[in-house]
């Protein structure tokens, strides 16, 4: 899960080429997700996660006119989930979901692939997010950045995310008891 401020993101796909996130786009994985999220939320000490599921192409597919993933996928996923009782809606476009969740709509997104999530979120706040690993014994989290190499002992490296990082994880310890 990526966190930056109000925003939490997950991700179906993760770092796949994008020519083959539409063939992984399926219902077990996507409710698999849902799941792993709404367990993940409660360990934040969210008692019930609202929870907003992205569609895949673009208008949410319109009907199946852009695309069929979320009407053969996504929707019964998220069907699923609520037979579950998990508080999961959706599938929504991908260009308003994120400012709905920011708003406090959703207390987490459910995105469909790397960029679809990861943009939003470093958009939002690239120096304040964080990575954490959810569906672990145990709290992790990280930079939600990759090594930086390219300003490596330039003196220029922020120091923000490895903070927000070391906070959030001893927010989740304590609520970990």
């Amino acid at each position: 899960m990526l966190v930056a401020g109000p925003l939490r993101v997950t991700h179906v796909t993760r770092h796949i080429p994008l020519r083959q996130v539409p063939d992984l786009i399926t219902k077990d994985r996507v409710l698999e997700t849902i799941a792993v999220t709404a367990d993940g939320l409660r360990q934040f000490g969210i008692e019930h996660p609202r929870l907003g599921v992205a569609a895949l192409n673009p208008h949410g597919g319109e009907g199946g006119l852009l695309g069929r993933e979320e009407i053969e996928e996504i929707a019964p996923a998220v069907g699923e989930a609520q037979r579950m009782g998990i508080d999961a809606r959706g599938p929504y476009p991908a260009d308003s979901i994120f400012f709905r969740a920011i708003a406090g709509e959703f207390d987490a997104v459910v995105a469909m692939y790397h960029d679809q999530g990861h943009i939003p979120v470093k958009v939002h706040d690239f120096e304040g997010s964080v990575t954490v690993t959810l569906g672990l014994p145990i709290v992790r989290t990280s930079v939600d950045h990759g090594t930086a190499f390219d300003i490596a002992w330039k003196g220029v490296a922020s120091p923000r995310s490895l903070i927000e990082a070391i906070k959030l994880a001893a927010q989740l310890a304590r609520a970990k008891g």
